[in-house]
């Protein structure tokens, strides 16, 4: 077996590659690759990573799309406690900055060092759909008529968001520090770290006690709007954690000598901060239970889907912590969950249909 640095003298000089030579599909690689000057798309090798970019077209929506009409009704009414109101506030808070996060770092981080064209790709409509997102908790703001600063704000203001927040921008800081890179193992583990801590940890850990808040609104029919959106970023996010465990499962085969006992036991520790830092946000989320949602729920729960992301990546199951939201399962399934564009009533203009 090539050491990381044999294999990386390898992947600098490809077979194929160079000036009126086609490359092979055998030269491509997920990190430290040749670099040049077009993402030459075919000939593919990562067929996994172009169907995600098909799967995620496929999926395009706005959140213009979605009316609010009975969310503003039930809003403005006396229905909502303050407790379920307490809710709704704390996940917009909390989206509303983290989705931003995962698109800078995709933009800013993870772009830069990803050599792989057909990833890139991904990477490229991942980004938009990030945008998209950040976009629908502007339109659930404004059309709620909410406090902006205090929702765009409560990064700063509320301990259990920005304990997460600062969670992922450190993994951020140090691989935009300007003599980062990943041409050394230590740089390649802690890209693979970043990796992992944004697709696993924030969008595979972070974001689903929320989803299953204010989908829990919606189950009940209160405040389906704002649900349906959510079901909608759902879909997205399931797509954006598959394409993120196969991007992190792929470097791991190309680069053995990363997945070291070390560095394994630097990933679970990292996990089982990030349980603690969800479980503390669902207490302060949920201080008292409503509908049919308790802060203990939480606890089994983000543990159960720590257990699910580890096996993914394979480490071993630590917390062995049942479901108590087993609704969720087929919701995240994609397979299994209802076609939620069926209801939609907008259709896209055709060039020829657009007027300027």
């Amino acid at each position: 077996m090539l050491s990381f640095e044999e294999t990386e003298a390898q992947a600098k000089t490809p077979d194929g590659a160079g000036v009126g030579k086609r490359v092979k599909v055998d030269a491509k690689r997920l990190i430290n690759c040749n670099q040049v000057d077009v993402n030459q798309l075919m000939p593919l090798k990562y067929k996994w990573a172009w169907e995600h970019y098909l799967n995620g077209c496929a999926n395009h929506w706005m959140p213009t799309e979605v009316p609010m009409a009975k969310d503003i009704e039930l809003w403005k009414s006396n229905t909502l406690s303050e407790d379920e109101k307490r809710v709704i506030m704390r996940n917009l808070g909390f989206f509303s900055t983290a989705e931003s996060l995962v698109g800078n770092n995709i933009v800013l981080a993870i772009f830069k060092h990803v050599t792989n064209p057909e990833v890139r790709q991904y990477l490229l409509r991942q980004a938009f759909e990030e945008a998209i997102h950040t976009h629908t908790f502007l339109y659930i703001v404004e059309s709620l008529n909410l406090d902006q600063g205090e929702v765009f704000n409560m990064y700063n203001e509320i301990n259990t968001i920005h304990e997460k927040d600062n969670f992922e921008m450190e993994l951020t800081s140090d691989i935009l520090k300007p003599d980062f890179d990943t041409s050394t193992k230590e740089g390649a583990q802690k890209f693979l770290e970043n990796l992992i801590g944004y697709y696993l940890i924030m969008e595979g850990i972070f974001f689903y006690s929320g989803f299953v808040m204010i989908l829990s609104f919606h189950r009940q029919n209160k405040m389906t709007g704002v649900g349906e959106q959510f079901q909608y970023i759902l879909r997205d996010e399931t797509i954006h954690l598959n394409f993120g465990i196969d991007l992190i499962n792929g470097i791991k085969e190309e680069n053995p000598s990363l997945w070291s006992a070390e560095f394994q036991a630097r990933i679970i520790h990292k996990i089982k901060q990030a349980v603690e830092l969800e479980i503390k946000y669902a207490e302060d989320c949920l201080p008292r239970g409503i509908l049919g949602l308790t802060a203990p729920m939480f606890r089994e729960y983000v543990q159960y889907i720590a257990d699910r992301r580890l096996e993914r990546i394979g480490l071993k199951a630590i917390y062995r912590s049942k479901n108590p939201f087993p609704w969720m399962s087929e919701t995240i399934d994609l397979g299994k969950e209802k076609n939620f564009f069926e209801t939609r009533v907008t259709e896209y203009q055709s060039s020829a249909a657009l007027t300027w």
